[in-house]
């Protein structure tokens, strides 16, 4: 095997249309955000002979605590069990042949750590959470990173039933808020692929920040990731015909007599929907805008032919008193199941990991995670 750097946009997403466990981190405009921001990327394939096997994004992070290279939801490989395009059915085979494309693929990035000068590298990896995956990187001289980049255990729900179906799967009580919310003639939802737009979301997603204890994202970052995957023009319409399917974001707000109570950023990408920004007001506690609001996100995700909707991150199982336990119950009850992935791992090339490592470790304390 041997990596080779990819520099043509068609040939990285057509590859990850024939990988079935993927997230929008690994797609193309996910690197064109990284660049954005101002960080040095790499999008590295591995090749068996002249076949691509796998892929990574991988991006040079600069820190306070230090520099480090990061891979977000990754590598994706051919070779992993259910794809349909693997020829690799055999368990041990599959096994093997992850181990072989891992120890490829580290043998470069320790290569890219020498020359930037990281102290380590992190990988959040989109392998199943088992044993024999969790082995692989321990085979390998990775430990479990202190904290971690992106979600390690997201809540997925199947879209393609119909819609009363759909609507069947989920908790009572969340159906019958959504029934109530669509009889109510004060709410309002609105679909926009505006930039513009962010701005409103960020002043509701300050509130949120403040009630669920977490680290925001700047304004400055939220906008440059929604202008990285909304091509079409700013002023272009979402609606479920070919007139706004291009755009790969879009902003939903939720209004109830004329204001804003809940928003939310999604990504559509390769026929899922990723729930990857949200932001919510308590002020009228009792109007299930929310709600509404992400079964109106749901029924475009459909009409766009997405057959997924990723809610992204919920807490651990078992996890009362987490910062996230309140979103998680709001999350689970609309229906699907839970994905858990391998936790992040660390490679530590040089002493400098381990105050970064310190650092980490009690910022995730303080934050309860």
């Amino acid at each position: 095997m041997k990596t080779e750097e990819i520099t043509n946009k068609e040939k990285w997403e057509n590859f990850l249309s024939h990988i079935d466990e993927k997230t929008f981190l690994n797609s193309w405009n996910w690197g064109e955000f990284q660049l954005k921001m101002g960080d040095k990327i790499w999008r590295l394939g591995i090749f068996d002979g002249g076949d691509l096997v796998a892929i990574a994004l991988v991006v040079r992070v600069k820190a306070k605590r230090g520099t480090f290279l990061f891979v977000p939801h990754g590598p994706t490989m051919l070779c992993i069990a259910g794809n349909p395009k693997s020829e690799i059915r055999n368990p041990k085979q599959i096994q093997n042949s992850k181990s072989q494309i891992l120890n490829t693929f580290l043998n470069e990035l320790k290569n890219i750590a020498k020359k930037e000068g990281a102290s380590f590298i992190r990988i959040a990896p989109i392998l199943e959470r088992n044993g024999e995956n969790e082995k692989i990187f321990r085979e390998l001289g990775f430990r479990t990173a202190p904290m971690h980049m992106h979600p390690e255990v997201t809540w997925e729900l199947d879209i393609t039933p119909s819609e009363d179906r759909l609507l069947a799967g989920m908790r009572k009580t969340t159906r019958y808020l959504i029934r109530q919310a669509v009889k109510n003639k004060d709410i309002e939802i609105i679909k926009s692929c505006n930039v513009e737009d962010v701005d409103k979301f960020y002043n509701l997603h300050k509130e949120t920040v403040g009630r669920h204890n977490f680290t925001p994202f700047s304004l400055e970052y939220i906008k440059r990731e929604f202008e990285s995957f909304a091509p079409r023009p700013p002023d272009a319409e979402l609606s479920g015909d070919a007139g706004g399917l291009d755009n790969e974001i879009a902003v939903f707000h939720g209004k109830y007599r004329g204001e804003l109570i809940a928003s939310a950023i999604i990504v559509f990408w390769q026929g899922a929907a990723y729930y990857h920004h949200g932001a919510t007001s308590l002020k009228y506690p009792k109007i299930p805008v929310a709600h509404l609001l992400q079964w109106e996100i749901i029924k475009e995700a459909k009409r766009r032919g997405c057959e997924k909707y990723n809610f992204w991150g919920i807490a651990p199982d078992g996890a009362k008193n987490h910062p996230w336990a309140g979103l998680t119950l709001f999350k689970t009850g609309f229906g699907g199941e839970q994905k858990g992935y391998v936790k992040t791992q660390d490679l530590p090339l040089s002493w400098a990991y381990w105050p970064a490592a310190i650092f980490e470790a009690f910022r995730r304390k303080k934050r309860g995670l």
